[in-house]
């Protein structure tokens, strides 16, 4: 596979890093790839701006940060704005619609609407909205198995956590797996 370069952006409280924590550990520990983790935030703990970066590869990665990327997984109106023009040509963006009302129509990316905030309050509480956007991930892009990310989900959280993290993770999945049918 070659190089593949993921932003997940939104605010702080969304999980941000967690998402590209463990995008990155289900690509390094439960894929057998090589993948590097950056990430940015303002100062503010909860509200403000915030990126998570992945790069993943089966080969060797020479540059840890990312410089055009293949996918944006935007969380919020402000990430949206701020990096939806940075997509590479043919680059597809993740978005949550309720979160990002107000989009611009950008040629040669492809789109996928993900209302992961409010499949995350179905599954009992919107902070595993990330999951759901992870989940997505998976579906569309195959590049890590499923299983692989379920093992770093489950890495990643107590189990308390856990159960509701995986439940948000499947119900991205599946939903992104039926829009691919659909295209």
């Amino acid at each position: 596979m070659p190089r593949c370069e993921v932003r997940i952006a939104g605010f702080g409280g969304q999980g941000i890093i967690k998402a590209g924590v463990i995008l990155g550990m289900a690509a390094c520990l439960y894929s057998h790839m090589n993948g590097t983790q950056t990430e940015s935030y303002g100062p503010e703990a909860r509200g403000g701006a915030c990126r998570s970066e992945v790069v993943i590869s089966d080969e060797e990665i020479d540059y840890p940060n990312v410089e055009t990327p293949d996918v944006l997984i935007a969380m919020s109106q402000l990430a949206y704005k701020m990096y939806s023009s940075d997509i590479k040509e043919n680059g597809t963006i993740i978005l949550d619609p309720d979160m990002i009302p107000y989009r611009t129509t950008l040629k040669k990316v492809k789109n996928y609407e993900i209302p992961a905030t409010r499949i995350a309050e179905k599954a009992g509480s919107r902070v595993v909205a990330n999951s759901v956007m992870l989940g997505a991930f998976a579906a569309i892009f195959k590049i890590i198995e499923r299983t692989a990310m379920e093992k770093a989900i489950a890495a990643n959280f107590p189990p308390e956590a856990r159960k509701m993290n995986l439940l948000a993770f499947r119900r991205g999945y599946n939903l992104a797996k039926k829009l691919m049918r659909r295209t």
